[in-house]
Order: C-alpha cells, then structure tokens, then sequence
C-alpha cells in the first residue's frame, strides 16, 4: 500500500491436545480403575497470520521474510498494491523471488469476502457521540450482494454479488489523495494524518456557508435544516480574515465526505444495495472520516442505509492475494476463527482522547486465525439466522455489567493459573507457562478495560473464549481433564439407583424429579466461583445436596406447567436435540436420565457435546465412553444407540457458551434428516449468557441453576434461581 505493508503467511503451529481413550477392560475388575486413560498428544493446526509494517521499515519486513518464510521450494510471492510496483525489484533482489502481481480490486474483494465470512464481529458501523464509538453487527448468513466502496486515491464504487462476480460499476476522482493534495496546499501540512489531526480540531462552520446564513434560518420549504452546509469554503468568498489550518482541513474533510457519501447512497439506490462497506486509505480506522462518512451516508439516505466498516479494512489486499496464491488449497473449504491470544485489538484512534492519549495504530497490528477442523454453519432451526444474536448482555454498552464480569474474571485469575500449573504435576515448566499464561490474559483484560470494543462485541462469551485461546497458547489444553476424569467415575457408581428411584416414581412425580435432576447436575459447574469453592472444600458434595440448594417452585422463570402439559396432552416429539454442559453429575445423572425418558416416549435424541475440551465441559469424546458405560448398565440406552435412535454428536465448538450460527456442518445435516421438533440448551453459559432470547422455529427447553450472585440479582432472583423456559413459536 501506499504507507504501509501488510503481510500474509500461513503456518503449522503444534499444540498439545488433550485426548481420552477407553481402557479394554476385558477380564478386569474395574472397580477402582479410572474410567479412562487421559493422554495429551501433539497435534499440527494450521494458523494465517496477518502483520502491519510501516514502508519506512520495508527492509525490516522483507528480512522477516527471508528468515522466516522463505524455503528452497519458495519460487513467487504473490504481491498486489502499489508498492507491489514501487518496490518489486527490491523485493526480488533481497529475497530471490519473482514477484507475482495480482489485480488490487480482486484481492480486495476476495479478502473483504473472506473477513465477513469468518469473523463474526468483522462489521460495524460509527457512532461518535454515543458510550461505545464501534457498534458492531451482526453477521449475515448470505453476505451477498454489497456495495464495496475503497476510498484511495480517488473512489472505486464495486458491486459484489458472488464469491467471483462483481463489477466497478463507478467512482469519482475526488478521493483521499483531493483531501491530501488540497490540504496540502491549504496548510501546508505534508503528511496525511497530520492533516486529519488538524481536521479534528476544526470548526468548518467558520468557513463553510450554512443554510441559515443565506436563509436567516432552516429552509421550511425544502425542509432543509439551518446548520445544513449551503456552500462548502463559501465564507472564503466574503471574508476578509485568515482562516485557521483547523478550519480549512475541517471543511475540506466535509466537502468531500459528502461527495463520496452521496455518490455512494445514489448507486447503492440503482442497484437496490442496503450494505454498503467503506474502506481503502482514507478511511483507516480514522474516527473523524468514519464520522463524516456515516453522517453523510445518513444525510442522504434519509436514515435508510448505515456506513458500515471493517475491522480487517486494512488487510483485506493482503488476505486477498494470500489466497490467491493458496487456491489449489482451496482455503474457502474451511471454516476459520480468530485466535484471540495472538491478535492485537481495534484501538480507538480518536485524537480529542483526553488524558488517556490512546495508542494511535489505526486499526490491527496482526491478526491471527486458526483453521477449524470442521466447516461451521448455522442450526437449521433458528427462526431468522439474520438478526440471532447468541450473546444475552451487551458488555460494550452496559458498563456496570461490564467491570463487574472484567473485576469477576481478574479475580478468578490466580485460581484458574493454579488450575492450569497442577493440571500437569510432571511438566517442569507447567508453573512458569501458568505464569506466562496469567500474565497474558491479564493484559487481554486491561485492553478490554480501556478498549471494550478490542475484539467486537464484548460479552461474558467473548472473556470466556479469550480465555480459553490463552491457556491453549500455553500448552494447557484441558486443565480440568483429571477432575471430569474422576466425576464421570464417581457419578457412573451412582446412574442405577437414580434410575431404581425414579422409575419407582408415578408418571407425573417422575417428570418433575428428572427436571429437579437436570437441574441439580448443572449446579456443579466449575467455571462458577461459587460451586468451585463449595467443590474443593466439601469433597463429598454430591447430588442430594444439590437438589437441596435448588430454589423451590415457583421458580425465577417457570414455565413447567406448561411443559409437563405439553408432555401429558401433545404427542411424543419426533426428535430431540439436547445441548449438554458439565461433566460428571450433570450428564450422568442430569441429562441421561432426562434422555432415557425422552427415548421411552418414542422421541429420537441428538445429544452434541463440544468438540473440544473448555472449563469442565463434557467432551464429545469424553461423551462416547460414558455412553458406552451406561449403555452397558441400561437396556434402554444400548438399544437406543443400537437402532441409532440416539446418536452423539459434536458441536464444533470449545467454549462454555453456545453460538449457534456457528455449529458443525454435520450436527445441522442431522437435525434436518431427522426433523428435529424440540431443542433443550441446559446450562449458564449456553442458557443465559448466551441463547436467553434466541428464538427458534421448534418447541424449546432452556434449563439452568444461576450460580452467580450478581447475575441472580440482575434477574431479579438469588444465588441458585432456577430458570425453566420452555418456549413455542409462534404459528
């Protein structure tokens, strides 16, 4: 680019992996074996990463390269930009390389594709005067078509309408380079962020003609109101007096983010476009032209269409020629996500930031993303995917709630870094990783503290992930794999008398002890201060007297009446498809029970359980052996499985919350193959923090204990309020 470089490279990165494998118990007592063998294992991943460097450092970045990325099969580079032209033959000399020159406005939009399919808080728009200047979007399923506006030099209008089809469709000569080059001869000033910082400081109303300065007032008529720019420098023409630099890079900032702004709104009316994303140059990642850009874009739709930006804007060339270069790989087969540990946040660059003088980098320093091992898609059953937001609270808008859940996870800091380091008692250097690891988040938390808006949305899921991504960095890929190790043995020695007592129960008290145990398994949730404190004290806390922690009835969120009505007068669902939480207790003697019951009815069941490990979350592979022990024990279990009336599966997903646009492809294929009718979200994180006001096309369960005060006093209730939401859509 013209200022700046920026650089694509994927690598392999080996992380160590958790895995659990069932022992062959053939001929052995296993009586007091564990349950099964846990072993942690190297696994390659493959990871894009995306760096920024100033051209002033040109040679710093190609030495990068050459020591670092450059092998003796590496023949081209694959370059797009300007600089692909002013620096090809130094590129060449330095590294040995032939420069391979791709064309700009492909790459872009096969970067801005790319960014809007994989990163779900890639797009916001600008809001200055409001708490939270970035207001991020949610992502849509079908990203097409949109109108790609790239401020340069001069403007390039595109409309995109396929990963391959799009057409410039126009433009105008009056761009960046006329608010530089303009600029320049107005004030002297050389360097283009200079200008803008004057800009920021300006009054254009000293030099621009206002409506009310020709009229008196508004113009009622035209319903034009009386602070609307008339004429753009017109003062210049009567006044006698010097203009301030301030003033003059203020109007001429206005002059021409109108200008764009209007082009942009008439093309994006004649060709029925309502998303309209900027980038290039110009835009930057600069509060002051993003604030121009949307009041114009507002202005002269009549609030119809929103100026949208992107996080990444500034990698989108970059990513673009990468994966031109990588087609016969076909990175588009794969779903990505950001890895939060190793990315570098959106910073406010706001000049009139005051005392807090925030770093000024524009936008990302580097980006990481790590491919996922499955194609991620939204649940089939969702009633519109286009505005399902997973998250309950907002934390970048609410800010009570947001230093508290910030104090709440710096708190909880020091025990999960203890957590990580006894995880593994034969590593010599568990303890200094564990510091490593604590260190690193808790500097993710003092960005966030400064920068809510860092990674997008900021929510309990987001810290919770971020989280997770750090203590994976570290090689701490499942500190509490021991722990479920042992509560899934503990609760297996308890699953037949659960099941004696409650088929010894009438139909109607059977109903409410399944639901009073799938409550009762959720209470023991590690992530929760304070369960995890009753846990390490009270070694022998155990089912019964979770039950009798439990609310009694009517509940903080009741809809059992309703429920068990349904069970009683509707016929049995075709199929279920239950989203579990914790290990041990919970699914052992929470949802299996619950499960067997459902199957009794003549109900199929999908159970889906993480794909990978997060807090003490069952795992899909931790799942499967447990189902097999059960089945052993329960005749209903084994030929549920056995006639695949019950079928495990995974959700593609490693975290304590639940985003169901984002779940794997084969867990979708199967809830529309077996026209799944009823969802069952158990669990704080998958039921309140997130999927609280998720609205589904099918009859849902939502079932969780609050296990946290503050979050039991924001609802209204108190520390161990059940929520039993049971939801039906609307015909």
């Amino acid at each position: 680019g013209g200022s700046l470089t920026k650089l694509a490279y994927y690598s392999t990165v080996q992380h160590k992996v958790a895995r659990v494998r069932s022992f062959d118990c053939s001929g052995k007592d296993i009586e007091n074996e564990p349950l099964y063998e846990i072993s942690v294992q190297e696994e390659i991943t493959a990871r894009l990463h995306f760096i920024k460097f100033e051209n002033t450092y040109i040679e710093t970045c190609l030495d990068f390269i050459k020591d670092h990325l450059v092998n003796t099969e590496t023949k081209v580079i694959k370059a797009t930009g300007g600089g692909a032209y002013k620096f090809k033959d130094l590129i060449e000399k330095k590294l040995g390389l032939k420069v391979d020159k791709e064309d700009v406005m492909t790459c872009l939009i096969k970067g801005c594709n790319f960014v809007l399919r994989n990163i779900p808080h890639e797009v916001f728009a600008y809001q200055k005067d409001s708490d939270t200047e970035f207001r991020f979007q949610t992502n849509h399923p079908n990203i097409f078509p949109y109108l790609l506006v790239n401020i340069g030099s001069g403007v390039s209008i595109v409309k995109v309408e396929t990963e391959d089809k799009f057409e410039w469709i126009g433009g105008s000569s009056i761009g960046g380079g006329t608010f530089w080059g303009l600029g320049a001869l107005l004030t002297k000033t050389k360097k283009f962020d200079e200008l803008l910082q004057l800009a920021s400081k300006g009054q254009h109303t000293n030099v621009d003609m206002l409506v009310k300065d020709v009229y008196g007032g508004a113009y009622q008529t035209l319903g034009l109101s009386g602070n609307l720019i008339a004429s753009s420098f017109g003062k210049s023409t009567t006044a006698d007096k010097e203009f301030s630099k301030e003033d003059m890079a203020k109007s001429l900032l206005h002059m021409i983010s109108n200008d764009i702004g209007q082009l942009a709104c008439l093309y994006a009316k004649l060709h029925n476009l309502d998303k309209i994303y900027f980038g290039g140059f110009f835009i930057r990642g600069h509060p002051v032209t993003m604030r121009t850009i949307t009041y114009s874009i507002n202005f002269f739709s009549k609030g119809e269409v929103q100026a949208l930006f992107l996080r990444h804007e500034g990698y989108l060339g970059a990513i673009g020629a990468f994966l031109k270069g990588a087609e016969q790989d076909n990175p588009n087969q794969y779903s990505w996500g950001e890895n939060y540990a190793g990315s570098s946040g959106l910073m406010s660059t706001s000049p009139d930031v005051y005392p807090m003088q925030r770093t000024r980098s524009g936008t990302f320093d580097m980006l990481e993303m790590d491919r996922l091992e499955r194609p991620l898609v939204n649940l089939p059953l969702l009633k519109d995917p286009s505005t399902y937001i997973p998250d309950t609270v907002d934390l970048t808008d609410d800010a009570m709630a947001r230093k508290y859940w910030l104090t709440c996870f710096e708190e909880a800091l020091d025990g999960v870094a203890k957590r990580a380091a006894a995880s593994q008692p034969d590593s010599i250097d568990a303890l200094e990783r564990a510091e490593k690891f604590r260190q690193k988040y808790w500097n993710k938390l003092q960005t966030l503290r400064q920068q809510p808006f860092a990674y997008g949305t900021l929510t309990v899921r987001s810290l919770l992930d971020t989280r997770e991504h750090c203590l994976n960095e570290f090689n701490f890929p499942d500190p509490y794999s021991k722990v479920k190790q042992k509560e899934n043995g503990i609760a297996l020695k308890c699953f037949q008398s659960v099941i004696e007592s409650l088929d010894s129960l009438g139909w109607e008290e059977r109903q409410f002890a399944l639901v009073k145990g799938l409550l009762a398994g959720n209470v023991f949730d590690w992530g929760a201060k304070a369960v995890s404190d009753v846990l390490e004290s009270e070694p022998q806390f155990g089912f019964e007297e979770a039950k009798s922690k439990l609310q009694e009835r009517p509940w903080l969120e009741d809809s059992y009446s309703q429920w068990l009505e349904r069970l009683k007068e509707g016929p049995p669902h075709k199929c279920a498809l239950i989203f579990a939480d914790n290990s041990g207790i919970d699914i052992i003697l929470g949802v299996f029970p619950f499960v067997r019951e459902l199957l009794s009815r003549g109900t199929e069941v999908i159970l889906a359980c993480n794909s990978g490990p997060a807090l003490n979350d069952v795992t899909y592979s931790e799942s499967l052996i447990v189902t097999e022990r059960i089945a052993a024990m329960d005749p209903v279990i084994q030929s549920a499985l056995r006639e695949e009336k019950l079928l495990l599966v995974q959700t593609g997903s490693s975290s304590p919350c639940l985003d169901l646009s984002r779940l794997d492809k084969g867990l979708a294929v199967l809830v529309r193959e077996r026209k799944t009718d009823l969802v069952i979200i158990e669990g704080m994180g998958r039921a309140i923090h997130t999927n609280y006001y998720a609205a589904l096309k099918c009859e849902s369960l939502k079932l969780a204990v609050i296990k946290n005060s503050w979050l039991a006093d924001r609802l209204g209730g108190k520390i161990f309020s059940v929520i039993f939401k049971y939801e039906v859509p609307c015909k």
